[in-house]
């Protein structure tokens, strides 16, 4: 099993062995001197999702949408930096970054798209990188929904005020990630144990299965703790997160479990006096479209049937690359 923790040379980031998560095409944006995963597969308006941020996050997290929605869309999965099948090592992970991610996504789906708005959804922490992405870039968007968002928990309320200047490594980062102890660190962090008492706290119960064992081999992949320990540095929480949630005027809807340990939206409430929010509150943990998948898509699908220029009978474009990208499939890569 290679080292998580192992650093791929500068010029040549760690690129990960995974399999795919579900069956999909598989594009490489290129992004430095590597790339991101945009998985697809489907016809119809565009969706793009995004997964949480954790030390072993990948797209496997939205498979069930993924696998349920690319009947009646065109729907791609974007793995972040640092995770899934997306490059890795010991590059700079800061807000602004995975910010930049996501509009590099939404511009390539968009690309692929006869230049339609996406629709977006994302989960927990991702769920702050795409509403400042859609603040800073509303015409890209049809409308967002966050499922398990932060930034509405008790205490939300005092994350205003600017972002600071953006820091390559906090003091925390830079000791977590230090080579004297960076490895044996993660391996706890990451071992099947710990995998399964922080996604039974997620789940609120039994977590998914295939979900714990992908989540293992992702972690498993050389380079994997980099992104993950910049994540437990606590440095890709946006201070200002409250400010950006209310500036948004896309529709939005807020899906949320009421069990598990990330079940407290108790500062939600201010998103009833504004007319673009909505909010469903479903009785499992964090990932309702796991626990509860015939209820959330059925409501996730209201959504975006209701989203202004939706619609799913039009026609969808022949599945053709932007310029840009690399199609990927079966582990080998095709024009």
């Amino acid at each position: 099993m290679p080292d998580p923790s192992t650093p791929a040379g500068a010029a040549d980031p760690v690129s990960p062995s995974l399999p795919l998560p579900m069956p999909c095409q598989r594009h490489a944006l290129p992004r430095g001197d590597g790339s991101l995963a945009l998985l697809e597969d489907g016809a119809g308006p565009p969706l793009l999702l995004v997964h949480s941020v954790n030390a072993a996050a990948s797209s496997y997290e939205v498979k069930p949408i993924f696998e349920a929605l690319r009947a009646r869309r065109r729907v791609f999965a974007l793995d972040l930096p640092g995770f899934g099948l997306s490059s890795r090592g010991p590059d700079i992970y800061t807000v602004e970054r995975y910010v930049e991610a996501i509009l590099t996504a939404v511009r390539a789906v968009q690309a692929m798209s006869d230049g339609r708005p996406v629709a977006a959804l994302a989960l927990s922490l991702s769920s702050e990188f795409l509403a400042r992405a859609a603040l800073q870039q509303p015409d890209l968007f049809a409308g967002l929904a966050l499922v398990t968002p932060t930034g509405f928990e008790a205490g939300a309320q005092h994350r205003r005020g600017g972002m600071p200047e953006a820091r390559p490594r906090t003091a925390l980062e830079k000791a977590l990630t230090a080579p004297l102890w960076r490895s044996g660190l993660f391996g706890l962090l990451v071992s099947r144990p710990s995998m399964r008492f922080f996604l039974r706290r997620t789940f609120g119960g039994p977590p998914d299965p295939g979900l714990v064992d992908y989540a293992w081999q992702s972690a498993h992949q050389p380079g994997a703790a980099f992104a993950a320990f910049a994540f437990a540095s606590g440095k890709l929480f946006s201070p200002d997160i409250r400010d950006v949630y209310e500036a948004l005027e896309l529709p939005v809807w807020l899906a949320h479990g009421t069990r598990g340990s990330f079940s407290d939206f108790s500062e939600a409430g201010w998103t009833m006096g504004k007319p673009n929010w909505e909010i469903s509150a479903f009785d499992t943990g964090a990932f309702p479209h796991f626990q509860a998948p015939a209820a959330f898509l059925s409501r996730f699908e209201r959504f975006l049937d209701a989203l202004p220029g939706d619609n799913r009978q039009t026609p969808a474009t022949a599945a053709r690359a932007a310029p840009h990208l690399r199609i990927v499939a079966g582990g080998g890569e095709r024009a």
